[in-house]
Order: structure tokens, then C-alpha cells, then sequence
């Protein structure tokens, strides 16, 4: 590692004030501390944010819930509030990482995860993202992993999060503040897709820090579920994931909200293909379609084709679950 300066502020204006360039703020550090080690980013200041008002989840006025930055994941995910009113985000974030990861991972740092890639990763390699320009090996090399949805000529790599998947579905919204004050981003708009400036995972702008993250009042808790497709049963990033909510009439779909992991650069979700489903009856030929509308125009690698069925079919068996009530989820 290059050395870098670290400062630690205890009021949020104080360490927005610390920001300059080539700065970053750290809190669990579950990956920033990776991303330093490996020679991928090397920050000149760390700014330790852990002793900034960011750890308590509130009510808010609207009848939701305001999660601080700085809770983590493991709190987040047994909060008995969480568990309750929106138990798609709780089985999301218990589907990720290990528990001690969870202990430190907040949930203002998930939000910020760089996106999985091996080439990425190995500064011994070149990587559009590490080094807009120098191009991208995944393309014609390992790319079984890789994003089938949303990529470019300039990178295929996938968001790793799981919270972010569920985050997606739920309508989220981020508040951050930065010196010239705060503002509101809807979850659909935090994260990028790579187009021709794959180095952007977020549309933060440069010294935001991330404060909170609202949850809108909306009951989906009765019929949701999160289905996670890996290689291992533990500890392993998802090759597709699907977070999926219903609200439902008897067997007649009011509304529905499905988004995808592993697929893309960010959480992918469409409202168009979640509209088809609304007045129709809850089975797999409307699950099929909300399937095909969604995975339209997805195109695979030499390794990563089978990841288009796999998410066609994840899709389904996800909005099966949520019909039948399979609130405790599913992994496979």
C-alpha cells in the first residue's frame, strides 16, 4: 500500500469539509481495504466516518423506515422493523457476504462496492475501469461470471451486492450531502451502467457522502421472496439473483416488482415488464412473460451464455416463491 493520510471527524459537515481530491470516506472497509491492498486504488486521505450520527434506523413521518449509513448489514438485517415490513431486504442481506463481513459491512458501503471482475481486480492486467482506456480482457477471456444485460464494449462487469438487488426492488431512495447540500437520489439512478465511462459505478458526485437510505411505506411483505443462484451455498457472489415482491388479490397480481443481480453493472429492473403483470393471474405463464420482456436483448460471452436461462428461469421459480408466500426466501 502507498501511504495515505487519515483523519477522523465527528460531525458530518466536518468530514464533508475534509474531502479532497483523491480522497475517500472508510467505515467497515470490507472492500475498500481490498481494492487498497491489491493496488487498485490508492487514496492519498482516508477519511473515517464511524463516529459520524449515520447508526440508527428511524420512522419516518411517511410511514417507512430512514436507515443511517453507517448501520450494518447484520443489524439491518435482524432489525425486527426490517424483518417484518420488509423481510425481502433482510433475506437479501443474510444471502451475502459471511457473518463476520456482515458485523462490519454498513450499509452506506454496500451502496459502493466496485463491481466484480477477476481483470479488475489484478492491477497486473488491463482494465477500462481501473485505466479507462486500456481496454478490456474479459471480453475475449474469463468471463463466465459476466454480465449478460446492460454492457458495453468498454466492460462486462457485474455489481457484486445483494441489499442493493432487494434495495432495487423495494424503490429505495439515497440521501447524501455533500458542500453544496443534500439531495435525494431514487435508487434506479444511483448506480451506472459502464456505456463508455465504465471507472463510474454511481452517479455520486465527487465528495458526496451517502447519509442515509429511505424505505417508501409500501406492504410488500406478504408476498416476496430472494433467490440466489452460486456456486456455493456460502460466502460466494450470486451468478443471478432475483429479488421479486407481489401484491396480490386472491390470485390476482395488483402489482409486482422483480430486479436482478449478477447480471449487470447495476441491479437491473424494468417497470415496463413488471406492468405486463398487473391483472393477471398468478402462474407461470404470466411469470414467463414478465421473464421474457425482462431478459430482452440480453446477449452472453464464450462463457456466460448460460446465465440467460438460468436468470429466464430464476425469474420464474422467484415470482413463484413470492405467490405462494415464500417470505423466508430461497438460495440455490
Amino acid at each position: 500500500m502507498n501511504p495515505f493520510s487519515y483523519a477522523r471527524p465527528i460531525a458530518i459537515d466536518e468530514a464533508i469539509g475534509l474531502f479532497k481530491q483523491n480522497s475517500r470516506y472508510i467505515a467497515g472497509g470490507t472492500n475498500l481495504l481490498d481494492l487498497m491492498k491489491e493496488n487498485v486504488t490508492q487514496p492519498e486521505q482516508l477519511i473515517d466516518i464511524t463516529q459520524l450520527p449515520l447508526h440508527d434506523i428511524e420512522d419516518t413521518a411517511e410511514g417507512g423506515l430512514r436507515i443511517g449509513a453507517l448501520v450494518s448489514n447484520a443489524d439491518l438485517a435482524w432489525d425486527e422493523r426490517i424483518e417484518q415490513r420488509y423481510p425481502l431486504l433482510s433475506k437479501a442481506i443474510l444471502a451475502g457476504a459471511s457473518p463476520q463481513l456482515r458485523n462490519m459491512a454498513t450499509t452506506g458501503g454496500n451502496l459502493l462496492q466496485r463491481t466484480r471482475c477477476y481483470y479488475f481486480y489484478d492491477a497486473g492486467t488491463p482494465c477500462n475501469k481501473r485505466e479507462p482506456g486500456s481496454g478490456c480482457p474479459a471480453r475475449d477471456g474469463l468471463n463466465r461470471i459476466h454480465a449478460i444485460l446492460g454492457h458495453s464494449a468498454h466492460c462486462i462487469a457485474v455489481h457484486p451486492s445483494d441489499m442493493c438487488v432487494a434495495l432495487a426492488a423495494l424503490d429505495a431512495t439515497v440521501i447524501v450531502k455533500s458542500s453544496a447540500g443534500e439531495r435525494r437520489i431514487p435508487f434506479g439512478e444511483f448506480h451506472r451502467l459502464p456505456g463508455s465511462a465504465p471507472e463510474l459505478d454511481n452517479t455520486l458526485a465527487d465528495g458526496e457522502l451517502v447519509l442515509a437510505i429511505e424505505l417508501p411505506a409500501e406492504d410488500l411483505s406478504a408476498h416476496s421472496a430472494y433467490l440466489k443462484i452460486r456456486d456455493r451455498a456460502s460466502y460466494a457472489f450470486a451468478l443471478v439473483s432475483v429479488a421479486a415482491a407481489l401484491e396480490m388479490d386472491g390470485k390476482v397480481i395488483r402489482s409486482a416488482r422483480v430486479a436482478l443481480g449478477g447480471v449487470a453493472h447495476k441491479p437491473w429492473r424494468s417497470t415496463d415488464a413488471e406492468a405486463l403483470l398487473i391483472g393477471k393471474t398468478a402462474d407461470k405463464a404470466a411469470f414467463g412473460e414478465l421473464a421474457d420482456a425482462l431478459l430482452a436483448g440480453a446477449s452472453g460471452f464464450a462463457d456466460n451464455q448460460f446465465k440467460i436461462d438460468m436468470a429466464h428461469r430464476a425469474v420464474i421459480r422467484a415470482l413463484t416463491d413470492a405467490a405462494e408466500a415464500a417470505v423466508e426466501g430461497a438460495t440455490a
